[in-house]
């Protein structure tokens, strides 16, 4: 077992000559399955196939693109785990100085919009070789898009880079098919078939069957047309139910088929038993490693998919809503072989997922029907049909820690709290408050405002509130001063400056002081972002209040650290405006002092164990 090769040199070493495949990335090369590249390189690997990966090519020299020849059927190409631009800027569009993914940390080593740019590079050194794109920049790109870098709408990424097809979502299957007609001598040309893909053609070729979305052309000049094509898009997103969707772009057709239906529990089992080296390549050992592999080093996966659907998130756009999970024999089989890395403390980091506590789709209706379109499982109100079991996830749980050379497992990756309370039985409650936290649980309530959180597709805040306490009462039943770590957004669409007062009220209520809050980040293939752009609820088409001005987002944001000294003018200025002056002076409802900054509250040592945190919070594409 190896890893692959990044060198023509290393391909040699193995006896080969040339490749079949040459997987393209902007990524650094991590050999573990947390990272969408080594797991489609080892899938088509157990394929068969001769994989050569071209890790972080210089986007300028086309020898960088050379490195294998050309491949003998096709070019995948990706910008890596995340979005590229995502990976450059903040909300705030400023520069990032490090890459998580990147050798040493360090930034610049992809170029803006990675996917386009390394697709044109290709195409100027091989013309026509097969060029097929996937990862999540491709897969929440696939139509016509809001791009808030450049604050325009962009035309599908299939017709920006030239590549030839969209993988799109999670892409095993499609690509398993695709690389076995490309082997059969079949032209990339004749691929308008597979599931979970996208392909251009001439109009007048377009499929007759599936439903039409407002064109590139309308979506540019209707922000109306804009929020009806989001609609149709984010409906059709189901294996079940879902339908071929058709977006003209000038005289050429963009065709999604279906989505791939997601892998079974069988093959997930199989996906995750590749023979993954599970650490970064050897030759980034000398430049500082590579961070990303710290957080996952020691984490497994069990589950995909996540009917919580929250508007800001793209899960639902990519993985999809349906549910699916690892068998027990598979999640503990890898517990048992990170036990014997060398690294290893005797600490599992994660057994988690996109949300850590779902095993199950949320009923039965949906495996037959699919998801409910236009609907939520959680919010605003839980569905009566849904069903809340942890009984098969706490018996992995409790397996976990009783093997060998383990101490402690923890869940880092998100639980959702609401989905939690539902279940009437609360040993899982109790058993991970006392065995699966690590001194503080990260939780996502976002906001408290009820219009706020309508607008998230969250559920209300009384169900933190609920969870809150049952979390510190266990806690201090056994024994423990556990803290919680609450995800917090500012300015996300619908958030006005009253409700960001209502939130730093709740906060001060609460004993809660962050130490990070997230600003509403606008990126592809979400809701949220949708109704930032055109300032219309797609599901509504009603008028969505928006901050956009980067001083009314400061002011949502300072209220939210309203305890903090360097924010006090903002806060200041905040309450001025929002007609809140009484939250001003000495009193003990008052956020801020007109002198100086209320200490008492910052410094309350009656805090109900909830401390300020300290760690970023995670980008959910």
């Amino acid at each position: 077992m190896d890893y692959l090769p990044l060198t023509k040199k290393e391909a040699q070493s193995r006896g080969w000559d040339e490749v079949d495949f040459v997987y393209v990335t902007g990524d650094a090369y991590v050999d573990h399955p947390s990272f969408g590249v080594a797991i489609i390189t080892r899938v088509l690997e157990s394929q068969g196939f001769k994989v050569g990966i071209i890790s972080q090519p210089d986007w300028k020299k086309a020898s960088s693109f050379q490195e294998f020849g050309r491949p003998k059927y096709a070019f995948f190409v990706s910008s890596g785990n995340i979005d590229s631009m995502v990976a450059h800027y903040t909300a705030a569009k400023r520069k990032r100085s490090e890459d998580a993914y990147t050798p040493g940390g360090k930034a610049g080593k992809r170029p803006d919009r990675a996917v386009v740019v390394y697709c044109k590079k290709i195409r100027e050194v091989y013309g026509d070789v097969p060029i097929i794109i996937g990862g999540l920049e491709a897969s929440l790109r696939r139509f016509a898009h809001y791009d808030y870098w450049d604050d325009e709408v962009k035309p599908s990424i299939l017709f920006e880079s030239g590549a030839d097809l969209i993988s799109y979502g999670m892409g095993e299957k499609q690509t398993i098919e695709i690389a076995n007609r490309l082997s059969n001598g079949e032209s990339i040309k004749s691929f308008t078939d597979i599931k979970g893909t996208c392909y251009a053609v001439e109009t007048k070729d377009t499929p007759l069957y599936g439903v039409e979305c407002p064109s590139y052309k309308n979506v540019c000049q209707s922000k109306r047309e804009y929020a009806i094509a989001t609609r149709i898009q984010m409906d059709e997103q189901d294996h079940i139910r879902g339908r071929l969707i058709k977006q003209r772009h000038g005289n050429m057709m963009l065709v999604q088929n279906p989505p791939m239906p997601p892998l079974t529990t069988e093959e997930l089992d199989w996906v995750y038993s590749l023979p993954y080296m599970r650490y970064y390549h050897p030759s980034y050992e000398q430049l500082g490693g590579v961070p990303g592999i710290k957080e996952v080093e020691f984490s497994v996966t069990h589950n995909r998919g996540c009917f919580g659907a929250c508007n800001f998130c793209s899960l639902a756009f990519h993985q999809g809503r349906y549910v699916t999970s690892r068998s027990k024999e598979s999640i503990l089989s890898e517990v048992r072989l990170l036990t014997k890395r060398p690294n290893f403390k005797s600490y599992i980091n994660d057994i988690g997922g996109p949300s850590a506590n779902f095993r199950n789709p949320s009923c039965e209706i949906q495996k037959k029907n699919g998801l409910c379109k236009a609907k939520k499982c959680l919010a605003p109100k839980p569905c009566p049909n849904l069903v809340s079991d942890h009984r098969e996830y706490l018996e992995i749980l409790r397996e976990a820690r009783q093997i060998e050379g383990v101490k402690k497992v923890f869940i880092r990756s998100g639980i959702r709290f609401d989905y939690l309370m539902l279940d009437e039985d609360k040993t899982f409650l109790h058993e991970l408050v006392e065995h699966h936290v690590s001194g503080q649980l990260k939780v996502a309530p976002e906001h408290c405002s009820a219009v706020v959180l309508d607008y998230m597709g969250k559920p209300h805040i009384e169900s933190y509130l609920k969870f809150a306490n049952e979390y510190f009462k266990i806690s201090k039943e056994i024994g423990k001063q556990q803290y919680l770590v609450p995800y917090l957004m500012s300015s996300h669409p619908g958030s006005t400056l009253k409700d960001a007062v209502e939130l730093a009220l709740f906060l001060k209520r609460e004993r809660i002081r962050p130490e990070q809050v997230q600003d509403f980040y606008p990126t592809p293939g979400t809701v949220s972002t949708c109704m930032f752009y055109t300032e219309l609820d797609p599901y509504t088409l009603k008028e969505v209040y928006v901050a956009k001005d980067l001083h009314d987002k400061k002011l949502q944001r300072a209220l939210l650290q309203y305890f903090d000294p360097k924010n006090k003018q903002f806060v200041l200025e905040a309450l001025k405006k929002a007609g809140r002056r009484d939250l001003i002076g000495n009193s003990p409802k008052c956020l801020v002092n007109d002198n100086s900054v209320n200490r008492n509250s910052f410094n309350n040592k009656n805090s109900k164990a909830r401390k300020p945190y300290g760690t970023k919070r995670k980008n959910k594409q």
